[in-house]
Formats: C-alpha cells, structure tokens, sequence
C-alpha cells in the first residue's frame, strides 16, 4: 500500500509541482464526469483557501479544498467551508482516500465554520460522511437580487458544525455570484 499521508496547506504553501500535479489530479478526474470537464473557473474556485492533500509514497493521490463563502439560510448570513475540487486518482479510488480527505475536511469545517456546504451528484458518498442533502429551494445573490438556481435543487449538500444555528434544511439557501458555476 505505501506511505501515505494526509496534509493540509494554505493555497500559497502549494509548491509549484504540487500545484501542477493537483491540477493534472481534477483535469484527469472530471474528464468523463456527468456535468462535464473541469474548468480554469472550477480551478480559481478550488484555490485562496485550505487544501487537504493525499500523498501515496510521495505522490498526490487525492485532494479536496475548502474556500470561505458566505451562504444565506432565509436571510442569516453564515461562514461556510465551500468544499471543492474533490478527487482521487482513478487507480487509488475504493482505497479509503477520499474518505481520509473528507474526514480532514470535516474536522477543519467543525472547527472553523458556522456551515460546510458543496455541490455534487455524488450525494451517497458524502452522506455516509454526514453530510445531508438541502432540500430548499436554491438562489444565487447577484447585483439584481436573488435569481434561482433550480437545476441545483438537490445538489446542495451542507454539514453541520458546533457553530451551527438550528437550520430547517427546507429553507431557501442562497449563495453570492461568481463565474462559471456559482455553486
């Protein structure tokens, strides 16, 4: 199996080498994904935050990152761990390498953040992480005020954290404008 380990760094500790091999990680990871290939913007929404980054004897097997984001349940504004740019090399996947990533994630979201949220497809995988599945109705802030964002309905997954207020999963889930996928 290897010497693993599981680290995490601020985007600007990445070395340059890191960087390029976590980028080639997404770019292989997403290229036959339902929603399609990873983008330069799904790039620049993965950096400026904590990267949690898995090394199987030296290379990088595994990765996810979290990105603050300010999302609003009804109108409470909360800090949240946006989780993005989640992957495993195919030939290290049904390893449990994703799940060491996530459980750093889930650990770094517990102690940082009043919410942890992410977008995804692959809701079995994180529910059995603890995450559950927002069944509100989904908008995007923008200068022009709220715009819904039906085809995320059901995408939206949030992790609670001790800073958590009470949240009815129900309500209205808004997050702010940015390019490319605003979730």
């Amino acid at each position: 199996m290897g010497t693993i380990s599981l680290r995490q760094l601020l985007t600007d500790e990445l070395t340059a080498s890191e960087v390029t091999a976590i980028r080639e990680l997404l770019w292989s990871a997403f290229v036959d994904d339902e929603d399609g290939a990873f983008t330069e913007d799904d790039w620049q929404h993965s950096i400026g935050g904590t990267h949690f980054v898995l090394d199987v004897d030296g290379k990088i097997v595994s990765h996810a990152s979290v990105v603050e984001r300010e999302l609003h349940v009804g109108r409470t504004p909360l800090r949240t761990g946006y989780v993005e740019a989640v992957a495993t090399a195919a030939d290290h996947q049904r390893r449990g390498h994703g799940t060491a990533v996530m459980s750093g994630v889930n650990s770094y979201l517990a102690q940082c953040f009043d919410l942890g949220a992410l977008g995804t497809g692959s809701q079995g995988f994180y529910k059995r992480l603890g995450w559950q599945v927002w069944s509100g109705p989904s908008f995007v802030r923008t200068i022009n005020g709220l715009r819904r964002t039906p085809d995320e309905d059901g995408y939206i997954l949030v992790l609670t954290t001790p800073a958590s207020p009470t949240l009815d999963l129900a309500a209205p889930i808004s997050c702010e404008w940015r390019p490319g996928d605003v979730w």
